[in-house]
């Protein structure tokens, strides 16, 4: 397999104490011209970025135990065409509103993060804060915060300021799930999506309800599936003719949860002996269908397609839930003890009702993005966080572009100080060739506790970057973000 890696700025990846401190918060809210820039803006490169993640990591003195318990705060990166505008601000949920109030921790988080007082204020109570900080979108005239066990939030494009919680005309009434990984369906126009609703005890089962939103802001429901177990699906895949599903083979250990010693993503598990379940909803409607296959476990899918009476699914695969760990901060966290996440590509014979997996990538990776006009079609390129290293787990650090026909690979990587989260992929006007575009990428710098915005060349990772828009603090690392041609300053 070729591979290419450029080194962007040494050669000797930093430890865990440097990546870290990526995850202080950032409790200010800025609004500012970007003026210390390195390189040049590229022309035609005219829009919005707007990014997602969790902004503050502790409340009242008292540390979140994971960070995905963090309030959500969105940035703004607006490209004029002459200027570049930067904004941040976290979204106003019920939660975050009330906990500011109080100065303490009033809530339960999922992933860890309990109320205070122990087993008497946590026992049996099964709600949880609303933190919208998983992604962000645009869509039919409105900007939507996202996280995936509940409604989103809604927000003023251009200040950022919360609107409040929409039920999508009533939709999700009353506080459905709507979850943080859409899809814009190049086929239809329209934005694709999903919640999925789990009944636990002995015998759990899952309700799925697909979702699909016209460009003019229709909000139907497609369909509605009770899928036997725990459904703990984070992202799905669509092509012209299926949504596609991944049904992880979780189990949930129910008493520390019931109790409350621990949170709902604490008290998750690899099920023994539970096969991957591939879900495929056919979109002319009809009965749902289930292929098994060996275990393993997936937060993001890459791409999906249809080939040769085939469809096709590419994600990151990880052989073990990635639970946090129970003994020390996350901030310190043991990557050689943490399992890897991989490009695998799980191709499907609908007519023998069979799958077939096999790696397409063995570095370390996450956050994978294609071009948006190749969502659910046959594709080329794949862009990645990854690994300053080609084997070894660890923070992220560089960026990877996967031929995914020829398996090479290309490498920019920001090591020694730099760290990285999802690379967002932004076509060039009028562009012919699939790679032929930019990637936006937001770099922690370590040595100066400082972020910034590089542009990289989306068709030639060995070239250095174009742009460095160097913003004047940090931004703790995000999850995930969106590019619109609209311009919002």
């Amino acid at each position: 397999m070729a591979v290419s890696q450029h080194i962007g700025s040494g050669s000797r990846p930093r430890g865990v104490g440097d990546w870290s401190e990526g995850y202080s918060s950032l409790n200010e809210e800025h609004a500012y011209w970007v003026e210390d820039i390195e390189g040049e803006v590229p022309v035609g490169l005219r829009g919005t970025l707007f990014r997602n993640g969790p902004g503050r990591f502790e409340r009242g003195g008292v540390a979140y135990k994971h960070p995905f318990d963090g309030d959500g705060m969105i940035c703004a990166l607006t490209f004029t065409g002459d200027r570049v505008h930067f904004r941040n601000r976290f979204v106003r949920t019920e939660g975050y509103v009330q906990e500011s109030a109080a100065g303490r921790i009033l809530f339960k988080n999922v992933f860890g993060t309990l109320k205070p007082g122990g087993f008497w204020n946590n026992a049996f109570d099964f709600s949880f804060k609303n933190v919208a900080n998983t992604n962000v979108i645009l869509y039919a005239g409105k900007l939507l915060a996202l996280w995936e066990a509940a409604p989103p939030y809604r927000l003023e494009p251009r200040t950022l300021g919360t609107m409040g919680l929409d039920e999508l005309d009533g939709t999700l009434h009353p506080g459905l799930p709507f979850s943080a990984h859409p899809k814009l369906d190049p086929f239809s126009g329209n934005l694709l999506n999903f919640g999925v609703r789990t009944v636990p005890g002995l015998s759990p089962q899952s309700t799925l309800d697909l979702y699909r939103i016209t460009p003019e802001g229709q909000v139907i429901t497609d369909s509605t599936h009770t899928v036997p177990g725990l459904a703990f699906i984070h992202d799905f895949a669509c092509t012209e003719n299926y949504y596609i599903f991944l049904q992880n083979p979780m189990a949930l250990d129910p008493l520390p949860f019931l109790l409350g010693w621990k949170g709902a993503g604490e008290c998750l598990r690899l099920a023994e002996g539970v096969p991957m379940r591939i879900l495929l909803v056919p979109r002319a409607g009809g009965p749902l269908i289930t292929v098994e296959t060996e275990p393993f476990f997936v937060f993001h899918h890459v791409n999906a397609f249809e080939r040769d009476g085939r469809v096709v699914v590419d994600s990151v695969r990880y052989e073990e839930y990635l639970s946090a760990p129970a003994d020390r901060d996350f901030r310190q966290t043991d990557f050689t003890q943490v399992p890897p996440g991989r490009v695998w590509r799980t191709e499907i014979d609908l007519g023998r009702g069979r799958a077939e997996t096999r790696a397409l990538c063995e570095r370390p990776t996450e956050f994978p993005q294609v071009h948006p006009e190749r969502v659910g079609r046959p594709y080329r390129y794949a862009y990645l966080g990854t690994t300053h290293s080609a084997r070894d787990n660890a923070p992220l650090q560089a960026i990877l572009k996967l031929d995914t026909e020829t398996g090479h690979e290309q490498i920019y990587s920001f090591a020694p100080v730099g760290f990285v989260g999802e690379p967002v992929f932004v076509p060039r006007p009028d562009a012919t060739r699939e790679d032929d575009g930019w990637l936006l990428v937001l770099v922690y710098l370590s040595d100066e506790h400082r972020s910034e915005f590089v542009i990289l060349d989306a068709s030639d990772l060995d070239r250095p970057p174009l742009t460095r828009l160097k913003l004047k603090h940090h931004v703790p690392y995000g999850l995930h973000g969106t590019f619109t041609s609209e311009v919002f300053c």
